[in-house]
């Protein structure tokens, strides 16, 4: 081997390099065109078995399918605007006039009535308070500044929701857009196996975000019931909330737990602890573990062995693994991720004993 093939080598691998950078860089810099294409590609699979039953029990042509198919999407957001715009408005408009000294005092009476339930003498309640300085060093005004970013985002939200919109339209009327784009990047030897991995990505795909929206609403159910007997205000958005947060894996329902427990709480500012607000938040918390094991139970177990076809032990670390590399973002993408790998490796791979065993049920 002469130095010339040793420097076309050296040069050649540079030149790679160079490349790989200059796409992840371009990569890095279109992140958010991909995030939309990502959301519209998930709403089309959501959106897939409506536009079949419209086409197939209704008899609809592929464009009016479409139609109502975003009509029911549009209709579903302007429903979660109509119910956080006013919120946030009405939220605004008590924050711009809140009292903050006396929200600070509601906070300490609720701190030592919470201390002295639990048995400590009201002396240690007065020198835990000064000791820890907690209270004191408590600031409420972020409250609002906090309230106008969310605001201002809105109107990046809105272009947002316009462009996943415009993209999901197209992606709905000709289903096979993104998947003749992608064949067109390898040789037509793997056509075959290209188009059966596809179909079966989309299916399963189809079925688990179905299966997700199902989990939801069932979390939704609960939630909503639950807090609507004990009178919480604003019952609708928090279980909203609480139920689109399980989305997130294991640390989705964390959250859920602290902020129902938080705005139970904070709904019942000023009122005796131990007659109403310690009650309360008991019921609602079993009203919340109730929901909970319903879904781990039931919904859960339904999800994975339907859609995705694997095991709950291989879900769990496969969720644990993607969220230490990914953090949250990770634990959202691991289950279709993985999913969408396991059908690769069955099409291409299928000649390995390991890929046998975990894509068996595929």
């Amino acid at each position: 081997m002469n130095s010339k093939i040793i420097a076309n080598g050296i040069l050649r691998a540079i030149a790679v390099m160079i490349g790989v950078s200059l796409i992840l860089l371009f990569l890095y810099q279109i992140q958010t065109v991909i995030v939309y294409l990502v959301i519209a590609g998930v709403l089309s699979l959501i959106g897939r078995p409506i536009m079949i039953f419209l086409k197939r029990r209704l008899k609809f042509n592929d464009t009016m399918a479409v139609i109502v198919t975003m009509l029911i999407f549009l209709a579903i957001v302007a429903g979660f605007i109509g119910m956080f715009i006013p919120l946030v408005i009405e939220q605004g408009e008590n924050l711009s006039l809140l009292d903050v000294d006396l929200l600070q005092t509601n906070i300490e009476d609720i701190y030592i009535q919470v201390i002295d339930h639990f048995g400590l003498s009201e002396k240690d309640v007065e020198t835990s308070i000064k000791d820890s300085k907690y209270m004191s060093n408590l600031n409420f005004g972020f409250i609002p500044d906090f309230l106008n970013a969310l605001v201002t985002g809105f109107g990046s939200f809105s272009i947002g929701l316009f462009s996943v919109l415009f993209i999901l339209f197209f992606f709905l009327k000709d289903s096979k857009l993104f998947s003749s784009s992608l064949l067109s990047l390898f040789p037509k030897t793997e056509t075959t196996k290209l188009k059966s991995t596809l179909t079966q990505i989309r299916e399963l795909l189809s079925r688990y975000f179905g299966g997700l929206i199902l989990q939801i609403l069932i979390l939704f159910t609960i939630y909503a019931i639950t807090l609507f007997i004990f009178g919480i205000e604003n019952a609708i958005v928090i279980a909203t909330l609480c139920a689109l947060l399980n989305i997130i894996p294991y640390v989705g329902p964390l959250i859920s737990a602290f902020l129902i427990l938080l705005l139970t709480v904070s709904s019942n500012l000023g009122e005796d602890f131990s007659t109403v607000i310690l009650p309360k938040a008991t019921y609602v918390m079993i009203g919340f573990i109730v929901a909970q094991l319903v879904d781990n139970f039931f919904s859960q177990p339904y999800i994975f062995s339907k859609s995705v076809k694997s095991h709950p032990l291989e879900i769990f670390l496969i969720i644990i693994i993607f969220g230490l590399l990914f953090g949250i973002t990770g634990l959202i993408v691991a289950i279709p991720l993985y999913t969408t790998l396991k059908v690769i490796a069955k099409e291409f791979f299928s000649e390995y004993r390991f890929v046998k065993k975990i894509t068996k049920g595929l």
